[in-house]
């Protein structure tokens, strides 16, 4: 996370509503001789207490929490952009990279098996909503037996948070107009990923709070 206090005062609620509607993250472990990583959907329960996942059977993170629970990070990324210090219209400034990151700490557990099949149905739904007015696929148009194949491949697992943190870096430092002609140049050249999104929040940074 960027050392700037400035970058880390949006309101707790943007960051939760981000991590939400992003559902994508990078899980982390701890181990021997370097870290384990896991690129995973996942699901936030209402009030962000704990978040659903699941994971390949083979993954080493879920071979290591057959032994105990484990201490991880979920990090959440996107949008981001390169900035170039041209961008800006004033003098003497240095190239940088906008970026927004939410991470979620906490113990992550197994769940019991039988929870996994409406735990996929659930991701499955979430995802699935935000594409309509395509009709919504569902688990029930597999054929029988098909999927209670795939599922003994995978095993469900939850994280219980005990601390989220974020970084909100928009250009906050910077004078309005400055941040603005920069959010221009962003949405022009889309160097990085999901740019527009990144542009419209350089121009109107969300609410800046402190967490809570």
């Amino acid at each position: 996370m960027h050392p700037n206090p400035i970058f880390h005062k949006t309101d707790a609620e943007h960051s939760l509503a981000f991590a939400r509607d992003r559902s994508f993250g990078t899980l982390a472990m701890n181990a021997d001789p370097v870290p384990l990583f896991a690129h995973i959907p996942f699901l936030l329960n209402e009030d962000a207490s704990h978040a659903d996942l699941h994971l390949v059977r083979s993954n080493p993170i879920a071979r290591a929490l057959k032994a105990a629970n484990q201490n991880v990070r979920l990090a959440v990324t996107a949008p981001d952009s390169y900035i170039s210090p041209d961008w800006y219209g004033i003098e003497d400034q240095v190239p940088t990279w906008n970026y927004v990151a939410v991470h979620f700490i906490g113990q992550l557990e197994l769940q019991p098996q039988e929870h996994l099949h409406a735990l996929l149905d659930r991701q499955s739904a979430h995802f699935e909503k935000q594409l309509l007015p395509k009709p919504p696929w569902t688990s029930s148009k597999m054929s029988q037996g098909v999927m209670e194949k795939m599922m003994r491949a995978i095993v469900p697992v939850r994280l219980y948070i005990e601390d989220m943190q974020s970084t909100w870096k928009l250009g906050q430092n910077k004078p309005d107009a400055v941040r603005q002609s920069a959010a221009r140049h962003v949405a022009k050249h889309e160097m990085g990923a999901d740019t527009s999104t990144l542009a419209d929040w350089m121009q109107t940074p969300p609410s800046s709070h402190e967490p809570h």
